[in-house]
C-alpha cells in the first residue's frame, strides 16, 4: 500500500433491515431498504473500482459495525480495503476516518454511500484537486450538504461545531475552512438519495430525467437500477 495513493472510501452502515436507510420507510419497506443500501454501496464501489484502475487510487469501505466485514465483503471488490469506523458522532467518524487513511496515504476522500449514481468524474476531480495541494475539496449535495469531502492533510476544524443533516453543512464547512484560512475547491455536485423525494429524482434518472442541477454524467449504477424495476414489477403484479 503506497503512501503516495489517494484513499477513496464509501462511508457505510453495512446493511441491515431496520437500520439501513431508514428514511426510506416509507415507501420502502425495512427489507427494502437494507437491499437498496446494498446495491448503492455495490454500485458506487464499481465506480470508485473505475478510478482505481487509472492508477494512484486506493479504494475502501469505511464501514460500521465491527462484526459485520463478511456481509460487506460481498458488496465491494476484492481488492477494496476495509477500514472500521469509530468515534462516537458522525463529526467524530468522518474526522477519525480522514485520520486513520491519511496515516496510509497522500490523500483521503470520504463520500456518502447514498448517491449511487454520482459521475466518475466528480471523483476524478476531487483526486486531482487534492494533489495540487493542501485544500479542502467539496461536492456540494441538492439537500445544502456535501456528498464528499476530500484531504490532503487533517484539519479537525472542518468537523467540528457542524449540524449533521441539515441544509446548513456544505456553507458552515466552508466558513469553518475560511477560519483556518484552507482553500476549498467545489468540484461540480450531486444528490443524496435519502427520502421519498429523492428516491423519486434517482428514478426519474433511469428512465431518462436526469437532475436539473446535473453537471457530470451519471453512472449505470445497474445494481440499483434491477432492485427499482424488480420493486415495480412486484407493485404492478400485486
Amino acid at each position: 500500500m503506497s503512501a503516495a495513493t489517494i484513499a477513496v472510501a464509501i462511508v457505510c452502515k453495512t446493511p441491515e433491515a431496520g437500520r439501513s436507510k431508514t428514511r426510506l420507510s416509507p415507501p420502502l419497506r425495512p427489507e427494502e431498504c437494507a437491499g437498496l443500501s446494498a446495491c448503492f454501496i455495490e454500485d458506487l464501489a464499481r465506480t470508485i473500482d473505475r478510478l482505481v484502475d487509472e492508477g494512484g487510487v486506493t479504494g475502501y469501505a469505511l464501514y460500521t459495525p465491527v462484526g459485520s466485514e463478511d456481509t460487506l465483503r460481498r458488496l465491494i471488490p476484492e481488492r477494496f480495503a476495509i477500514h472500521p469506523q469509530r468515534g462516537d458522532g458522525f463529526g467524530e467518524r468522518l474526522l477519525y476516518g480522514a485520520e486513520d487513511l491519511l496515516a496510509r496515504h497522500a490523500g483521503v476522500v470520504l463520500l456518502n454511500s447514498d448517491s449511487p449514481t454520482m459521475p466518475l468524474s466528480i471523483l476524478r476531480a476531487t483526486v486531482d484537486a487534492l494533489r495540487s495541494g493542501d485544500n479542502v475539496v467539496l461536492s456540494p449535495a441538492s439537500d445544502g450538504g456535501y456528498t464528499l469531502i476530500g484531504l490532503s492533510r487533517l484539519h479537525a476544524r472542518l468537523f467540528e461545531d457542524i449540524p449533521w443533516s441539515t441544509p446548513a453543512v456544505h456553507g458552515l464547512t466552508v466558513e469553518r475552512a475560511g477560519e483556518i484560512d484552507l482553500p476549498v475547491v467545489n468540484v461540480a455536485g450531486w444528490y443524496d438519495v435519502d427520502d421519498a423525494a429523492s428516491l423519486r429524482m434517482l428514478e426519474d434518472e433511469f428512465v431518462g430525467k436526469p437532475p436539473v442541477f446535473a453537471e457530470g454524467v451519471a453512472v449505470d449504477a445497474p445494481a440499483t437500477r434491477r432492485f427499482l424495476e424488480r420493486r415495480r414489477q412486484q407493485l404492478r403484479s400485486a
